[in-house]
């Protein structure tokens, strides 16, 4: 229980509802906000994960193993990743 500006006692649910964060219900905006930050956290993990497997694998072919290949399709793999998340951005911005 908390108190309100107004001086009333007030549960910790109805105080967070008149500050505006609203529900989760599908259709609101904040379900969807929360979907778009969802996304860009697993866009940027993926970008970030195949970033340091490519890097993994260059460092490794050049050491003289035979692991050119696995490097090749980090890179490619990381760029498809990068150019996708992109687009989303400004697609999304565009609405």
């Amino acid at each position: 229980m908390t108190q309100d500006g107004r001086g009333r006692i007030v549960s910790r649910q109805e105080s967070l509802h008149d500050q505006g964060i609203g529900e989760l219900e599908p259709g609101t905006g904040q379900r969807e906000q929360l979907r778009v930050r969802l996304a860009d956290i697993a866009w940027t993990c993926l970008c970030v994960v195949l970033a340091v497997w490519a890097v993994l694998e260059s460092v490794g072919s050049l050491n003289g193993s035979a692991r050119w290949a696995y490097a090749g399709v980090a890179w490619v793999l990381l760029g498809a990743a990068c150019v996708v998340r992109v687009s989303a951005v400004r697609r999304r911005a565009r609405v």
